[in-house]
């Protein structure tokens, strides 16, 4: 029997735009061709893998076909939430449907991950899954190249053969994160791999409220071709609850599928700035170079309302003492210990340290070394044009 890919779609990707109302949900940003729903499509496109269940809301029906449409996939169901739960009632009204067999294997994806060396994570999955049975569940974890306190980490004890997990940590600082690493710590990438039976036999037994008005909002949906209306009456009395609380922190029978390949969720602009960084050579193109008094800047990629660009200042240069009325940014250093001005603080960062730069904060970078600087930045706003400049001093004379 093959596996059944179910993939979660309904974050809205809110802590990427913060102080902006007119945001795009995460899975669904163009990253210049393509988007983190996209890829994961790509990734099912596997022998592996069954037709597709989406867990989703009705607000991203339209990006949900457009993608479906663009990748060519013409086989798949779509369930529909009536109002967000969390991801305890999503993942098991998702899978409740009569289309899937009670022991078929399936694995849960987020719909905005970045995964590379596929390959790897598939020949992991076909190894697992004679493991599978009516009880038990398996997690994947990556292996942390950073303390983060940006996912949540587990830790495992060997035993028959398999690594159990033994404990869950949500979010930590990054000195708790130091140290669980060095346990053995790996992060909690939020994808499963199970039976359809056990999901049902673990909320029955931990989740018995969830199980009844889960079962009885897919009873009594309304199917219009693939797609399935959930019933909003049975499913809003439903706890809001992560799967997380709701099963993996009450159930036993875990066991870590431990991941050594490049992974990120791209969740905070860090991120996604590192990953256009990596990328840059794709991005690049030599009439979006800017010369300046003080350096350069890169036009790398304009989206829906942000803009990623390189900063490249060269020995004692100083950008204009500034602020903007439309925009914010985000910077992340890669090159270089640049002196920083933000309202009334100065201070110094160093490599991979990053920024953020408030609408209307009065800032400025300087470099005093006799290297050049580097900065990724992403421009968020309505207007991303340099006529956002209000400019209070500067050395080239270009002062408002």
């Amino acid at each position: 029997m093959k596996i059944r890919p179910v993939i979660l779609c309904g974050g809205a990707g809110t802590r990427l735009w913060s102080d902006n109302k007119n945001y795009q949900a995460k899975q669904f940003i163009d990253f210049g061709g393509w988007t983190l729903f996209g890829k994961t499509l790509n990734r099912i496109k596997n022998p592996l893998f069954d037709d597709p269940i989406i867990s989703t809301n009705f607000k991203y029906l339209k990006d949900i076909k457009k993608n479906m449409r663009k990748h060519k996939i013409k086989k798949y169901k779509i369930v529909l939430e009536p109002e967000k739960k969390n991801t305890g009632p999503a993942i098991l009204s998702a899978v409740l449907i009569k289309d899937i067999p009670k022991k078929q294997p399936l694995i849960f994806l987020s719909a905005d991950h970045l995964i590379n060396q596929v390959s790897k994570f598939n020949q992991e999955i076909k190894k697992n899954k004679k493991f599978l049975n009516n009880k038990n569940l398996f997690i994947f974890g990556i292996k942390p190249n950073s303390p983060s306190d940006q996912f949540g980490y587990f830790i495992t004890k060997r035993k028959n053969k398999f690594n159990c997990v033994s404990k869950f940590i949500e979010k930590p600082k990054k000195t708790k994160a130091k140290i669980i690493i060095k346990k053995g710590g790996y992060w909690n990438s939020g994808m499963f791999f199970l039976r359809k039976d056990s999901l049902i036999n673990n909320f029955k037994k931990y989740e018995k409220k969830i199980y009844q008005n889960s079962l009885l909002a897919v009873t009594k949906s309304k199917i219009k071709k693939n797609i399935y209306h959930l019933n909003k009456k049975a499913f809003i009395k439903n706890p809001t609850k992560s799967f997380d609380h709701a099963i993996l922190e009450k159930t036993k029978n875990i066991n870590a599928i431990k991941l050594n390949i490049p992974w990120t969720d791209l969740g905070s602009w860090k991120e996604i700035l590192l990953m256009f960084n990596k990328n840059k050579k794709k991005y690049l193109k030599k009439k979006n170079i800017f010369y300046r008094p003080w350096g350069s800047y890169t036009n790398l990629y304009f989206g829906n309302n942000f803009l990623i660009k390189e900063i490249n200042i060269k020995p004692k240069g100083i950008l204009s003492l500034q602020k903007h009325f439309y925009r914010s940014e985000h910077w992340v250093i890669t090159q270089g210990k640049p002196k920083i001005t933000l309202n009334k603080k100065v201070f110094t960062k160093k490599l991979y340290d990053s920024i953020f730069i408030p609408k209307g904060a009065i800032h400025r970078v300087q470099n005093s070394s006799k290297k050049n600087v580097k900065i990724m930045e992403a421009q968020l706003g309505s207007v991303l044009k340099e006529s956002d400049i209000v400019r209070y001093k500067d050395m080239y004379g270009r002062v408002n």
